[in-house]
C-alpha cells in the first residue's frame, strides 16, 4: 500500500533495520523533539497504520507514517497575481515581484505576499498555515519558498541552518569590479542599537559571500552572488563595503533615476525536497526593471 499516494497528508518512512525505538527512529529522520511531541500528543504517528507507544521497537520493513493535519490560516486573503514556479504537497515556490512586503506588519496589514498566498490557499482548498522558508527584503525580487506543513518547514529549515541550500543572486553594482571573482568573509552587525542599517563590524555575526562578474558596462557591473550565510541585508552590506554598492539601494547607496529599488534578484536556488530527498532547483527570470536598467547601462 502506497500511503503517500493514498493521502498526501501522510509522510511515510520505511524502517531499514531492526531494534530501534519509534522515537529514536523519527529523530534520526530529523524530526525535531518539539514536532515529535506535538504529533505524539495528537496521536498522529502510526506504525503500520496503528498508533503505538513511542518506545515501541521497530523491525526492518516496518512503515512509520506521520499525519499533517489541516490548519486554520488567520491571514486575511486578498486576490493577487502570483508567479508560481513550482508546487506540490509540501512546498510552494514563488517568484516574488518588486515593491511587495512578505509578512503583514503593523504598517503593512494588507497587500502583502502573505495575503495573496492566503487567497490562493483558500481558492484551492489548501487548509494550511503559511510558513516562509527563506526571506527576501521588500524591494528584492526572486525565489521564495513556502512550506505547506510543519514537516516541510522543519526539513527545509534544517538545510538552511546547515548551509546546504545553494542560493544565487544577480545584482547590478556601481563601478567596475576589477576581479572576475572574489570572496567576502566579513562579519555583519547593526550600525547602531536601534538602526535597521547593518555594517561590517568585528562584533557582528559571521557572513560569507562570493561573487563572479557576469558583465561589465561603462561604469557598472552585473554580478552573480552566492551567499553561504543568511544575514539580514548581507549582499547589500558586503557590496557597499567593497566599494561597489547596489544601484538604486536607497539605504546603503542612493536612489536611482532608472530603477525604483535596489537592483537585486534571487534567481537560483537548489536544495533537497523535504519529503522525497531528491534534488530540486529553481530559476527565476530577471525582472523587467533590471532588464531595462541593463539596457540603459549598455548605452
Amino acid at each position: 500500500m502506497d500511503l503517500y499516494k493514498e493521502s498526501p497528508s501522510l509522510i511515510v518512512f520505511d524502517c531499514q533495520r531492526d531494534q530501534i525505538a519509534l522515537e529514536e527512529f523519527l529523530i534520526e529522520k530529523n524530526i525535531s523533539g518539539r514536532l515529535f511531541r506535538r504529533l505524539y500528543r495528537r496521536k498522529d504517528i502510526y506504525l503500520n497504520g496503528k498508533f503505538v507507544r513511542k518506545s515501541t521497537m521497530l523491525k526492518k520493513g516496518d512503515r512509520v507514517s506521520i499525519y499533517m493535519e489541516d490548519e486554520e490560516n488567520n491571514i486575511t486573503p486578498e486576490r493577487m497575481d502570483l508567479d508560481i514556479l513550482y508546487e506540490d504537497y509540501d512546498i510552494l515556490v514563488i517568484n516574488k515581484g518588486p515593491d511587495i512586503v512578505v509578512h503583514p506588519t503593523k504598517s503593512h496589514q494588507e497587500g502583502t505576499l502573505s495575503n495573496g498566498i492566503a487567497h490562493y490557499f483558500k481558492e484551492n482548498n489548501i487548509q494550511k498555515k503559511i510558513r516562509f522558508v527563506n526571506r527576501l527584503d521588500m524591494d528584492t525580487t526572486g525565489i521564495l519558498i513556502v512550506a505547506k506543513n510543519p514537516f516541510g518547514h522543519q526539513q527545509m529549515g534544517l538545510q538552511l541552518e546547515k548551509n546546504t541550500v545553494v542560493k544565487k543572486y544577480l545584482c547590478l553594482v556601481e563601478g567596475l569590479v576589477q576581479d572576475d571573482e572574489g570572496t567576502i568573509d566579513l562579519p555583519i552587525g547593526r550600525e547602531e542599537e536601534r538602526s535597521i542599517r547593518k555594517v561590517v563590524t568585528s562584533s557582528g555575526q559571521n557572513a560569507l559571500t562570493t561573487y563572479r562578474v557576469r558583465e561589465r558596462y561603462k561604469d557598472a557591473t552585473l554580478l552573480e552572488v552566492r551567499i553561504f550565510t543568511g544575514r539580514s541585508h548581507q549582499i547589500r552590506v558586503h557590496m557597499k563595503h567593497m566599494g561597489h554598492p547596489i544601484i538604486g539601494d536607497s539605504l546603503y547607496n542612493k536612489e536611482s533615476p532608472y530603477i525604483k529599488r535596489q537592483a537585486l534578484h534571487s534567481y537560483y536556488l537548489k536544495a533537497k525536497h523535504p519529503r522525497e530527498e531528491r534534488e530540486i532547483e529553481f530559476y527565476a527570470p530577471l525582472p523587467k526593471d533590471m532588464e531595462k536598467l541593463i539596457g540603459i547601462l549598455k548605452d
